[in-house]
């Protein structure tokens, strides 16, 4: 890109309805999470009632991402072409349709059919959301929407799993996919009549003055495999936390359903404020001259080593409120990698090409997704005792979220990505804050 076509774009205002769009997606992703975290919050009754085994049931949160990054890859491809408008109404749609057969008697079939088909409209949902962003702020201004984007994550769990929890509780987990369903069709509505396309980078004059990457040098580039590798890691303790976390409560520290629904949204709360710490420290420091590779990079990657640390005490810790402290704050920490990696992929990739780089980043890290809920099933069957299955399954998350954290130290330099794929040369400044690349 010319040096011209660069300062157009960093230099380019936020229009206005950026911050209403903003808004409209947070509520996308509230219910997105929404929609994941109900067969967590419900699994002790779902298990009781239709007589699942722990592998099983890890086998029935497993299910939910087998087409998860398929559809994300796809989807990604279609966005570069259609308009987002379209594309988010289309997934909305798909979501609330899936939850209904659950409404009444389900076989444990159909539960898993609907949670893949649920599972594939869900899989593009925060790329295609990060890309309509994108098109409402220039690339300086696009960490703090991408973190309130992210908090749709927590909240759509702070605020889902009172109520679901409740319904769950006094009438039974069946209502509580209906209720979904409703919700996902308001919110379809809703941005039917609101929801617009960005004006940014609306494909005429910066496409036409931007070249394009071969997609493999874009793939293969360190970066974007840094932030898979530490998005993985990361995806796994959310994955284990959606399916898991709620049965760990009840069966491993004896907690009632009642109880464990408000436990259930502890780690949530904390992972809201890691992500708008995150997204207002990273601003922060991008103002006072910080490179992208710290004010992105290290700060999305130390968390996760840290996390990794901390989960690894669990098994030590006596079960009990220092446990679930470990617990939460653990895995809360590995929330900071969300906001920063679509950022750093959106400052070398192409605009042409970035829904599609985004979805495939997205499709790749969510195979934890697949990984996560069925080795943790199956970790829980063969031990000795239901609790000693739930600290090796977490231990192993532990050492995945520490190893990522480190991989994505070493590799992620977004500052620097572009001049290496393109061969340009480094643009002259001070880097500030950062380490020089090896």
């Amino acid at each position: 890109m010319t040096t011209q076509a660069t300062s157009k774009r960093t230099s380019e205002g936020t229009p206005k309805g950026a911050w209403q769009i903003t808004f409209l997606l947070f509520l996308f992703m509230v219910v997105n999470f929404a929609d994941k975290i109900v067969v967590g919050l419900a699994g002790v009754p779902i298990k009781k009632e239709m007589g699942l085994t722990q592998e099983q049931f890890g086998d029935l949160g497993s299910s939910f991402f087998l087409l998860f990054s398929i559809s994300a890859i796809v989807v990604g491809f279609i966005v570069n072409r259609v308009a987002t408008r379209w594309v988010l109404l289309i997934l909305a749609v798909i979501w609330s349709l899936a939850q209904f057969p659950m409404v009444g008697t389900v076989s444990f079939t159909t539960l898993v059919i609907c949670r893949i088909i649920l599972g594939a409209g869900e899989g593009p949902a925060f790329s295609v959301a990060a890309h309509a962003i994108y098109k409402w702020f220039p690339d300086e201004k696009r960490t703090l929407p991408t973190a309130i984007l992210s908090q749709g994550s927590a909240f759509g769990v702070i605020l889902a799993v009172p109520a679901l929890n409740w319904i769950i509780v006094n009438h039974s987990w069946h209502h509580a996919f209906g209720a979904l369903g409703i919700v996902g069709l308001i919110w379809a509505v809703a941005w039917f009549a609101l929801g617009k396309e960005g004006p940014l980078v609306s494909t005429s004059a910066v496409t036409a003055d931007e070249p394009r990457i071969p997609y493999l040098k874009l793939l293969t580039s360190r970066t974007f495999i840094g932030c898979v590798v530490a998005t993985f890691g990361a995806y796994w303790a959310l994955s284990l936390g959606l399916t898991w976390f709620t049965s760990f409560i009840i069966e491993g520290l004896g907690f009632s359903q009642h109880q464990a629904g408000f436990v259930s949204i502890l780690p949530w709360i904390f992972g809201a404020t890691i992500v708008l710490l995150t997204g207002w420290i990273s601003q922060l420091m991008l103002t006072r001259g910080f490179t992208t590779r710290g004010a992105r990079g290290v700060l999305g990657s130390v968390p996760l080593i840290v996390g990794g640390a901390i989960l690894a005490m669990l098994p030590y810790a006596p079960p009990g409120g220092i446990m679930i402290a470990l617990l939460v704050i653990g895995s809360g920490l590995c929330g900071s990698i969300y906001v920063v990696c679509p950022p750093m992929l959106g400052e070398f990739t192409p605009v042409s090409q970035r829904g599609a780089i985004i979805a495939i980043y997205g499709a790749l890290y969510t195979i934890s997704g697949i990984l996560a809920p069925m080795v943790m099933g199956n970790v829980i069957q063969h031990a000795a005792t239901p609790m000693a299955g739930y600290m090796s399954g977490f231990t192993i998350n532990a050492a995945i979220m520490a190893g990522s954290g480190l991989l994505g130290l070493l590799l992620l330099w977004p500052n620097t990505e572009r001049a290496r794929l393109t061969g340009t040369s480094q643009p002259a400044g001070t880097i500030k804050g950062a380490m020089s690349p090896t």
